[in-house]
């Protein structure tokens, strides 16, 4: 499954539906946001039919950052079937969000 971009507009029907969703709440000139996508990217290549992930630009869609308490960013909230679970701040290594994301499925 690729990774999928979503917006104010799209979140509901991309997210909060069934199934294991991790949403990335990023900006493009954050430094560790840039660090964690090849994460993601990866991720996405070993999980792709567990996980869904989704990309969420704070600058572009403010509502929805401020909906779910996003203060600083990188964020990584896991939602399960369409509910919040976990929240991850800051930069994190390929096997912690693969911890992080098991403990949801």
């Amino acid at each position: 499954m690729a990774i999928v971009n979503v917006s104010d507009q799209t979140f509901g029907t991309e997210v909060e539906d069934k199934g294991t969703v991790l949403v990335d709440f990023w900006a493009p000139w954050c430094g560790p946001c840039k660090m964690i996508a090849p994460i993601l990217e990866e991720l996405d290549q070993e999980l792709g039919d567990q996980l869904k992930i989704a990309k969420l630009n704070v600058d572009d869609n403010p509502e929805s950052a401020s909906r779910f308490g996003v203060m600083s960013i990188p964020t990584l909230i896991v939602f399960k079937d369409g509910q919040p679970v976990d929240k991850i701040v800051g930069f994190q290594s390929k096997d912690a969000l693969k911890n992080v994301v098991a403990r949801h499925q």
